[in-house]
């Protein structure tokens, strides 16, 4: 009887026994998403890509003219609105960040163009993101959250250190050029330079990205983020350099904006094809 129960007990257990000398871990195939490679960034970079981006302005001057007059009325318009209606300044400011990265684009298509040495097309350039609208959504989305947020953590730091409501455009000037404020301008400064670096980590690369190899938003943001984490010293010279050469192109009065605009955005380009190497191409 006993004999009886150990057999059926080792009948039953010998299929579970055979089961797992049988089993084979799955392992996923292959992925088909081409590889890259993060590239490995001197100090000197930043300039070639300014001087590669100089010449394909040279390159297509009647295209350049047209983008660089719509950053000027861009930067027209979010000066008006600052001096007058203050509180819309951030509404303004994600129209801008709507229809800049679509205007940037066309820029890359330029630069690409030059790249392949194939003929530049005004009407290319400012229509070829059609074949990304999906993946140039989302990363716009991404960038008008981050634009909210910077917004509402302005609005919080001028709650903490004044008790006066919503400032004036005088009361925001006169707060940040106040020295007795420098407890309040430090922190500004900090929250500021904290969504800047966000927004630049972001988008550094990855519009050119999405025209080059039509990703996925959120695979060009990783991907322009790595490139940031990997060569950080030199793409904090290349953010400086674009800070500096912004704010040169505003001082007189904007229109500086009509050439160097454009220049940066064909830089931009180089800066993606100089830091990320597809693994496909021959």
């Amino acid at each position: 009887m006993l004999m009886n129960q150990n057999q059926a007990s080792n009948s039953n257990n010998s299929p579970s026994v055979q089961e797992a000398n049988d089993y084979v871990p799955y392992v996923p195939p292959a992925s088909d998403v081409p590889k890259k490679e993060i590239l490995k960034l001197n100090f000197s970079d930043p300039f070639i890509w300014l001087r590669k981006g100089w010449q394909d302005l040279l390159s297509f001057k009647s295209g350049t003219t047209f983008f660089g007059v719509c950053f000027f009325v861009m930067a027209v318009i979010l000066g008006i609105v600052f001096r007058n209606k203050p509180e819309y300044t951030m509404s303004i400011v994600s129209g801008c960040l709507l229809l800049g990265p679509f205007l940037a684009l066309g820029l890359y298509e330029v630069s690409r163009r030059n790249e392949l040495g194939l003929p530049k097309s005004f009407i290319q350039s400012t229509t070829c993101w059609r074949n990304h609208i999906r993946s140039m959504g989302m990363l716009v989305l991404v960038l008008i959250v981050l634009e909210l947020l910077w917004g509402r953590a302005s609005l919080v730091v001028f709650a903490v250190f004044f008790n006066t409501g919503m400032p004036s455009t005088t009361g925001v000037m006169e707060a940040i050029f106040n020295a007795q404020n420098l407890e309040f301008l430090l922190v500004y400064a900090m929250v500021g330079g904290v969504f800047a670096a966000l927004v630049f980590a972001v988008s550094v690369v990855s519009i050119p990205m999405i025209l080059d190899r039509d990703t996925d938003a959120i695979s060009a943001a990783i991907t322009s983020i790595q490139v940031v984490f990997v060569n950080l010293p030199v793409m904090l010279l290349w953010g400086a350099l674009l800070t500096v050469l912004v704010a040169v192109a505003l001082i007189p009065a904007g229109l500086g904006l009509i050439v160097i605009g454009p220049w940066l955005g064909y830089a931009t380009w180089h800066a993606y094809r100089g830091s990320v190497k597809w693994l496909d191409k021959v």
